[in-house]
C-alpha cells in the first residue's frame, strides 16, 4: 500500500521536477491542473463506492465534488483566455500514474482499500501542494490563471489535513 503512494507522489516529483527544469507554460499548466484533478476525481469516485469505512467514503465524494469544482473553473478560464490545454510529459506522467494507483486500488479490499487509498491522498495532496508551490504558481505568466492557482491552494491544504486525520482515524 504505502508504496502505491510513494510511488503516485513521486511521479508527480519526478514530472514536476522535469516541468520546472523545462519550464511550463500556461497552456501546460492548464492541462496539468485539470489532469491532476481528474486522477483525483477518478480515485474519489472509487473510495466513495468501494470503501468500507464511513469517513473515507465521505473523503472520497468529497474530492470528487471539490476537484470537479476546481475542473468546473479551470476550465472556464482557459476558456475565457482562449487558452488550449496542451498536454505534456507532466500531465502525461499524473495519468499514468493515476492509472497505476487506480488499478493497485481496486484490487484491494476492506479496511486495506481504505488505508491504501487514504495514504495515498496524502502523499498526493502533499505532492500537489510542492507542485503548485514550486511549479505551477511561479511559472503562471497569465495572472488570472496564478491568481486560480492561489486562490484553489487553500482548498489543497485542507484536503491534506482531512486527509491526514481520517488517516489517523484508521490507524486506531
Amino acid at each position: 500500500m504505502r508504496i502505491v503512494a510513494i510511488t503516485v507522489a513521486g511521479l508527480l516529483a519526478l514530472a514536476v521536477a522535469g516541468a520546472s527544469a523545462q519550464g511550463v507554460s500556461d497552456a501546460q499548466i492548464a492541462h496539468i491542473v485539470v489532469t491532476a484533478n481528474q486522477v483525483d476525481i477518478d480515485a474519489g469516485k472509487l473510495a466513495a463506492s468501494k470503501g468500507s469505512n464511513a469517513e473515507v467514503k465521505k473523503f472520497g465524494q468529497q474530492m470528487v465534488t471539490d476537484h470537479t469544482g476546481v475542473n468546473t473553473q479551470a476550465t472556464q478560464l482557459v476558456t475565457k483566455l482562449k487558452v488550449k490545454p496542451e498536454d505534456n510529459p507532466t500531465s502525461q506522467s499524473l495519468k499514468e500514474g493515476g492509472d497505476k494507483t487506480m488499478a493497485r486500488l481496486k484490487g484491494l479490499s476492506g479496511a486495506e482499500f481504505d488505508r491504501a487509498y487514504i495514504e495515498n491522498e496524502v502523499n498526493y495532496h502533499q505532492a500537489v501542494l510542492d507542485a503548485v508551490d514550486k511549479t505551477l504558481i511561479p511559472s503562471a505568466s497569465n495572472a488570472e490563471l496564478k491568481a486560480l492557482l492561489v486562490k484553489v491552494r487553500p482548498a489543497f491544504v485542507a484536503h491534506l489535513e482531512h486527509a491526514k486525520k481520517v488517516q489517523g482515524s484508521l490507524a486506531k
